[in-house]
């Protein structure tokens, strides 16, 4: 709570008003561009200083975590396949992992492509850029072995039955059969919406988990790939004899994962740092 000494002075408008008045008016104000750059500048910083340790284990959490949003969407599937509509439903299971990892503060590899990226910007350092990438590696790494982990759990039958195994492979084979180049492009608008939820977190107050369920649902229904969910449904089919280990790494994996990273850190996060650039060097 801002107190009234804490209140900045108010245009001549607003001088006859109360302090509490004031007040109310302080704690509504929008964040400018510049004060959210600040914000996710300095969670982007204390990201950079965890230990490995403390990161891979948050990375794997995500990783086993968001492979949810794949099982979710699967069982829900599973009742709707037949009904036009099927995908406006089951997009809503998709976002159940996303939910989990980002409310839960879970290292997701893809939320870094903006938020320890900023930190970047703000000082172009050999240094900088060499904490980046480790982190990102680390993460990403961290990350794909969750999604493995419950790939493998998902494979055993005494856990998942004939006909989610089956909605599982219905949802998994079209990811296997998308080209990279499909990959690639569908992997750009999943990126920057990643990207625009840690951007618009700051101003979202109590309304974060609407905030996430809104923009993945979006991801779903929009077809658009993910690198870390497209993960855990590869790693199934690879597991079930559906698909090769090519597949895996060229068709999807990387094809997706520099998708995801030119629509957060290539068009989101420059874009962000080209209109905020004149404040932070003046």
């Amino acid at each position: 709570m801002v107190s009234c000494d804490k209140v900045s002075k108010q245009s001549k408008n607003t001088e006859n008003l109360s302090c509490q008045d004031r007040v109310i008016l302080e704690e509504h104000e929008r964040l400018s561009p510049h004060l959210l750059f600040e914000i996710i500048r300095k969670d982007g910083e204390e990201e950079l200083s965890r230990s490995s340790k403390s990161l891979i284990f948050s990375g794997l959490a995500a990783g086993l975590l968001i492979s949810f949003s794949f099982y979710f969407k699967a069982i829900l599937f599973m009742y709707l396949k037949d009904v036009p509509w099927a995908e406006l439903i089951t997009g809503i299971g998709y976002t159940t992992g996303f939910l989990i990892v980002i409310l839960g503060r879970m290292q997701l590899f893809t939320e870094n492509t903006i938020t320890t990226v900023i930190p970047f910007f703000h000082d172009c350092s050999k240094e900088k850029f060499w904490q980046v990438m480790k982190l990102w590696g680390v993460v990403f790494l961290s990350n794909l072995a969750g999604t493995f982990l419950a790939a493998c759990f998902l494979s055993n039958s005494y856990f998942v039955t004939a006909p989610v195994a089956s909605s599982l492979h219905n949802i998994a084979i079209h990811v296997v059969q998308i080209s990279p180049m499909e990959n690639l492009i569908r992997g750009i608008p999943a990126g920057i919406l990643i990207a625009a939820i840690v951007w618009m977190m700051p101003m979202s107050r109590g309304f974060s988990f609407f905030l996430v369920l809104c923009f993945t649902y979006f991801i779903s229904i929009g077809g658009f790939a993910h690198v870390v969910v497209g993960s855990c449904e590869v790693a199934y089919e690879v597991l079930q004899g559906n698909a090769g280990w090519y597949d895996y790494f060229f068709r999807f994996l990387f094809p997706t994962g520099f998708g995801n990273i030119l629509g957060g850190t290539f068009v989101f996060t420059l874009l962000v740092y080209a209109q905020v650039s004149d404040d932070i060097s003046s």
